[in-house]
């Protein structure tokens, strides 16, 4: 069965607009492939720690985030584990996209499981 899949470019601009409603900061760290690219989702907690995501997907083809590993049982990396995290990503994958959002207070929620 085929998963129909939207580009990432248009995926990333969609997520800037909810966090620009929602009044959370957003920012594009670095744009990837428009069509295709990996995406990279930093939750900064902004006390030195964040949450960092990657794309992924589900065995049967649905969409899915995978957390990167983190020091607590939350899954929180300090702010330069997270950064050195992102950057053997980014070295490993020149097309990928990377999105930071300050959010402090957990307003931001994943559009897709957790896996």
């Amino acid at each position: 069965m085929a998963v129909d899949r939207l580009k990432s470019r248009i995926w990333v601009q969609a997520q800037i607009r909810i966090c620009d409603i929602a009044n959370l900061p957003a920012y594009i760290v670095k744009r990837g492939d428009p069509d295709a690219g990996a995406v990279i989702l930093q939750l900064s907690r902004l006390d030195g720690t964040s949450h960092v995501f990657s794309q992924a997907r589900q065995a049967d083809g649905t969409p899915a985030w995978a957390k990167a590993s983190g020091s607590d049982a939350e899954g929180r990396l300090a702010d330069a584990d997270a950064q050195a995290y992102i950057e053997r990503q980014r070295k490993f994958d020149p097309d990928i996209w990377i999105v930071e959002i300050e959010d402090p207070e957990r307003r931001y929620t994943l559009d897709a499981k957790i896996v």
